[in-house]
């Protein structure tokens, strides 16, 4: 095995991509890579196996996605690609990122395979032909027993955060769909973390593969870190008084247990604050609900455990609240990495207690620096009232299944109903719902607009999603 270091931020032009395809990524924005896609892609689009070391929101979803676009060919409809992901959420959204990458090229047809969803509509979907597939591993394994799912025409295996699939216990069920792609394919394992099970896949699973690091560190200037020395029992009731002081718009706050989550939701909901928890035994439907809200600005706070958070892309988050300080430092760099996205600067306001003092001289020598700390008694109020979200989330019953588009919800809110595009947020189309974000305070006017209304010409039922009343 041997180590590539990073290479430097450079344009997409220096790769032997197609003339189509460096017009697309200009268009989707994409004018320099970024260091993970910089350090892999050389390598990748000559064929090597990688096991590369980034986090999420490091551009890795492209690195993988334009290599197994390379290798794709659009005339021949057998799977040639599969993507391994640990969670739904993650496989819709590399779904998403590869057919935007894709979209220069003749038909080419991903199918997302996760559970939550009925079989059958998948297997129907796979019957039709399909080029990429992207899923969990257990129900790519359900599909692979019920000869629906054929990896024999496969070129490209992509393990997706390797790491959580592994903490999730999936390496057996790794292992099982490995050994049913051809021998000869390639293998692209990316990871943010290198724990002893990612050496043991790549040992029996990968040839000769290069391996890639990217440095996760956050620079001092780019996320403002500050700590709070706390007692456990005023844990929770510090984190109301951070948001009331920082008055974030967007925050993730990180939890080390699920208990943890319920309770801070339960305090934060209690102080007025829209608050929402994430946790690993929500069902497929309430946790689409949490992150629908939570994207689209209807919640101020999502509060999360670190499996639940994983492979969660959230665009512009104002701050991150380690409620308990995790006892790996890598994990806390992952977590803090969320904000400071771009050209934003980051804020991570971190509570920790007495015993959690060795973990927090871990932190301080993997990131270089001495900790900053902070006194909670300078903790005031600096706004009136809760911390308000500005838009609130309605559900219309009816979705893919019924043609129901995005543009057909905001032709009928600013035609008919004669609202403006500026009151109208992000919309998102499953197979059987549809969540609209509009402006909080015209969103019970919204709903009764919607029923008495029309979308697409039919009638529709709409209801407010919200656990928190409507101002």
């Amino acid at each position: 095995m041997t180590s590539t270091p990073a290479h430097s931020a450079q344009d997409f032009s220096a790769l032997a991509l197609s003339p189509a395809t460096l017009a697309n990524l200009q268009q989707l924005g994409y004018l320099h890579m970024t260091p993970i896609q910089a350090a892999s892609l050389p390598l990748a689009l000559q064929g090597h196996d990688l096991i590369a070391q980034a986090s999420t929101g490091s551009g890795k979803t492209a690195a993988f996605g334009l290599a197994l676009l390379a290798r794709l060919n659009p005339r021949c409809f057998g799977v040639q690609a599969l993507v391994l992901c640990p969670t739904r959420e993650l496989a819709d959204q590399v779904s998403a990122e590869i057919r935007r990458l894709a979209r220069v090229s003749d038909n080419v047809k991903v199918v997302t395979l996760c559970g939550g969803v009925p079989l059958r509509g998948q297997a129907q979907s796979l019957s039709h032909g399909a080029h990429i597939v992207v899923g969990t591993p257990g129900r790519v394994m359900d599909h692979l027993e019920r000869s629906t799912l054929a990896l024999d025409q496969l070129n490209t295996l992509v393990l997706d955060e390797a790491d959580r699939m592994l903490d999730m216990g999936f390496f057996n069920d790794i292992a099982t769909v490995a050994r049913q792609c051809p021998p000869n394919r390639q293998t692209l394992l990316f990871s943010a973390t290198y724990p002893d099970g990612i050496a043991k896949l790549s040992q029996q699973f990968m040839q000769h593969p290069q391996q890639i690091t990217v440095q996760a560190q956050h620079s001092a200037d780019k996320i403002e870190q500050r700590w709070y020395e706390i007692q456990n029992s005023e844990r929770l009731h510090t984190v109301g008084l951070l948001l009331e002081h920082f008055r974030p718009e967007s925050s993730i706050a990180f939890c080390n247990t699920k208990q943890q989550c319920r309770d801070l939701v339960a305090v934060l909901q209690a102080r007025g604050v829209s608050a929402l928890a994430l946790f690993g035994e929500l069902e497929q439907r309430e946790r689409d609900q949490v992150l629908v809200q939570f994207a689209n600005r209807s919640c101020s706070v999502l509060v999360a455990t670190d499996v639940a958070a994983r492979g969660l892309d959230i665009a512009d988050l104002a701050a991150v609240i380690n409620v308990d300080v995790t006892p790996d430092p890598e994990v806390h760099i992952h977590r803090i990495g969320r904000t400071g996205r771009g050209d934003a600067q980051g804020l991570a306001l971190n509570l920790v207690s007495l015993d959690e003092m060795g973990s927090v001289g871990k932190i301080e020598v993997l990131q270089g620096r001495e900790s900053q700390w902070s006194q909670v008694s300078e903790l005031t109020p600096t706004g009136h009232g809760p911390l308000v979200p500005p838009m609130a989330t309605i559900q219309i019953i009816g979705g893919r299944k019924e043609k129901i588009r995005a543009g057909d919800v905001l032709g009928a809110l600013t035609g008919d109903m004669g609202y403006v595009r500026e009151q109208v947020g992000k919309i998102n189309v499953n197979d059987f719902s549809t969540y609209v974000a509009v402006e909080r305070a015209i969103a019970p006017q919204v709903v009764q607009r919607l029923n008495a209304g029309r979308v697409k010409g039919k009638s529709v039922k709409a209801r407010l999603v919200t656990d928190d009343p409507i101002d």
